[in-house]
């Protein structure tokens, strides 16, 4: 039994990795992943370890998760890795190879009684890092593997009274960037503006579990044509309270930018629609929402070709930084 070991934080899963752990699992009866992790790191342990499970199917493939309690960064990487062997030694089987592209692999493998096997230590094969893709995740989004890529996805909100343009705004901006977009569910289950309670916990659950859908499949942005706060406003308005649920919806779904749609386009009857006589009391009730809540957001006005440039412009910029 030749048994091999990699470890990492994975911080996020990268396709340098993958290939690591591809080439070290060739050359292995058996491969440990060991996924390190402590309760602080920026991104959540159980998200990052079910990456690695999910990508690496191959039972010769063994990933573990372990708490990293047990690291002195100040100390000299010979130091360093005398003090993650015998933690090594005492939680895994005898490790016979270990695999890395870092500088630490050689200091780490002697401490293991183990052989030093390098990959690509000049990175030339796959350009990249975790760090390099959590600071700026689109320059890299190549990188990136497809069941990692919805942790990195700029969910982008259009939010306003209605009759404003979100819906079309929505599928425009999800055409041009090549992207998915998610409608205002509540037109697919609602047929008039008789409803219940009931029925707007219905429509902030679907709201969601739309988002979460389009997510995995969204190519760097989502384009939303509403959200759990829209719901919020809409049920008191028509019925003077709120399901709890769609509250806590609220907080499950985090939309990196807003726009507040103006009123100063026309309104358009469509069936549902029937609050032309109280746009501007209702653009200050959206206002409100999302200045209460401290969230930041770009006012659109204007013609439609003057609103669509204001979008595209603040969604290029944040193509541009990289960083989303």
């Amino acid at each position: 039994m030749k048994r091999g070991l990699v470890i990492g934080k994975f911080m996020p899963l990268h396709n340098g990795h993958i290939a690591l752990i591809n080439f070290a699992a060739a050359q292995c009866d058996e491969l440990i992943v060991s996924m390190s992790f402590t309760e602080h790191d920026p991104i959540d342990a159980e998200l990052r370890f079910h990456w690695i499970k999910a990508t690496f199917t191959d039972k010769k493939i063994r990933v573990e998760k372990i708490t990293d309690n047990f690291d002195n960064e100040s100390l000299a990487l010979d130091a360093r890795t005398a003090l993650w062997a015998p933690v090594m030694k005492q939680t895994y089987p005898p490790i016979h190879i270990l695999f890395s592209s870092e500088a630490y692999g050689e200091p780490f493998a002697h401490h293991l009684g183990a052989t030093h096997v390098a990959f690509d230590p000049s990175r030339s094969q796959v350009p990249v890092s975790a760090t390099k893709i959590r600071q700026q995740p689109f320059r890299y989004w190549e990188h990136i593997p497809a069941v990692v890529r919805p942790y990195f996805v700029k969910k982008i909100c259009f939010f306003g009274p209605e009759s404003t343009g979100k819906s079309t705004m929505a599928q425009r901006m999800a055409a041009h960037y090549h992207t998915e977009f998610v409608p205002e569910v509540a037109r697919e289950l609602l047929t008039s503006n008789d409803f219940t309670l009931d029925d707007i916990a219905a429509i902030g659950h679907a709201q969601y579990n739309r988002v979460i859908e389009k997510t995995q499949t969204a190519n760097k942005l989502l384009f939303c044509d509403t959200d759990a706060i829209t719901t919020q406003i809409y049920s008191r308005h028509y019925l003077n309270a709120v399901p709890e649920i769609v509250h806590e919806l609220e907080h499950k779904v985090t939309y990196d930018l807003y726009f507040l749609m103006d009123i100063d386009v026309p309104w358009i009857a469509d069936g549902l629609r029937d609050l032309g006589d109280h746009r501007e009391k209702m653009l200050h009730v959206f206002r409100a929402a999302l200045e209460q809540r401290n969230i930041p957001f770009i006012d659109v006005r204007g013609s439609y070709e003057q609103r669509e440039a204001v979008v595209r412009k603040a969604v290029d910029a944040m193509l541009d930084s990289g960083r989303g």
